[in-house]
């Protein structure tokens, strides 16, 4: 979808900056073909999956491009990337197919902190790309998130220096589900991307229901240092074919290319050019992802718990409990919640999932802290 079509859908079902339960999107999110599916087993709210997905009209593409599993993709890879440049706004050659966003966050953290470079990033957020480049000798710098666990843009700012290779600003941030001010990371990004390049990882993007929210796509076509990334398993609910993709300035983009490895598959592309044409299934999926963040409040407002509003597929809750003891409660009770995020080690991140394993989310914990 269109990053307009998607801004124009969210005006029709009249979101704003608050979330809210629409109960006149059942008929919507049904006509994806989709329904709740039940794990007797476990509820698996661990890992910000997206269990409704593939679509069915992904599946049947999956199912239709067996017979070229014995061919190399490229061709058809030529044919995703033309899709993904169109829905962009760029050319071809601003982008990076990528075995999901974690290769390229792998990617540009080789590229970047090989050698000693110096990288700067929120604390806590995603590490795949931090965590990488120190293998390989990075040094980052970590700076913790405000009070209201948001990035201190400020404070990152002050970090730079000229060994500065690399930013990493995660928004939505992960885990804390946070969304930097509108315009303000676009602010960000001008005022230091001089001295180094900077990392917009939109994974969540989609999941933002603030209108006219600016992708830093935007700076990418202007010709900043700015590389962006996303990913098809999240709204896309294809986090088991691994496929993702950056968008950066040509030059930028063949440096990255150069540091890829694994790349991605057949299937996975050609389910990845069906998704990007299954306009319903993606607004089911956003649809679902507002119900059960709904109800997670609802448990959460209940039981007085403070947690943060969430522009993503997850809250992140303060339980007042350390993370270790309460993952091993609620597992007994049939719940996987996410793992410890340091310095926070009471607070717990709890993905949406199905409509059901969210309300067994809600009985599970009312029995745990009761």
């Amino acid at each position: 979808m269109k990053n307009t079509d998607r801004r124009q859908w969210l005006k029709t079902i009249g979101l704003s900056g608050g979330f809210v339960l629409m109960g006149g999107l059942e008929g919507l999110a049904m006509s994806g073909g989709q329904t709740d599916v039940i794990n007797n087993e476990i509820a698996k709210l661990n890992s910000n999956e997206n269990p409704f997905g593939p679509s069915a009209r992904v599946r049947k593409a999956i199912s239709n491009s067996f017979d070229m599993a014995c061919r190399y993709p490229y061709q058809s890879l030529r044919s995703l990337v033309d899709m993904i440049a169109e829905k962009e706004g760029v050319s071809s050659k601003h982008i990076v197919i990528t075995g999901g966003s974690t290769e390229g966050l792998k990617a540009v953290g080789l590229t970047y902190g090989l050698k000693g470079g110096e990288l700067i990033a929120a604390d806590p957020t995603f590490q795949s790309m931090l965590r990488y480049a120190e293998n390989f000798g990075a040094y980052v710098h970590r700076v913790p998130v405000r009070k209201d666990m948001g990035h201190d843009l400020e404070a990152m700012a002050k970090r730079v220096t000229n060994k500065t290779r690399l930013i990493f600003v995660c928004n939505p941030n992960n885990p804390t589900g946070t969304l930097i001010q509108k315009n303000k990371l676009k602010d960000f990004c001008t005022s230091v991307d001089d001295k180094a390049v900077v990392f917009s990882d939109e994974a969540y993007y989609d999941f933002i229901t603030e209108p006219e929210y600016p992708s830093m796509v935007s700076l990418v076509k202007e010709g900043r240092n700015v590389i962006v990334s996303k990913t098809f398993s999240k709204v896309f609910g294809m986090a088991g074919l691994r496929i993702g993709y950056m968008i950066a300035r040509p030059d930028i983009a063949n440096r990255l290319k150069a540091s890829v490895m694994a790349n991605t598959n057949i299937l996975a592309i050609e389910a990845a050019k069906e998704a990007l044409r299954d306009t319903e299934f993606y607004k089911f999926s956003i649809a679902k992802t507002i119900e059960a963040k709904k109800l997670i409040y609802d448990t959460l407002d209940t039981l007085g718990l403070e947690y943060i509003p969430s522009h993503t597929n997850f809250v992140f809750f303060k339980s007042g409990r350390h993370i270790s003891e309460l993952q091993k409660q609620m597992l007994a009770e049939k719940v996987m919640i996410g793992r410890p995020f340091p310095p926070f080690y009471d607070w717990a991140r709890i993905s949406t999932g199905t409509i059901a394993d969210v309300e067994r989310f809600g009985d599970a914990l009312k029995k745990v802290l009761s």
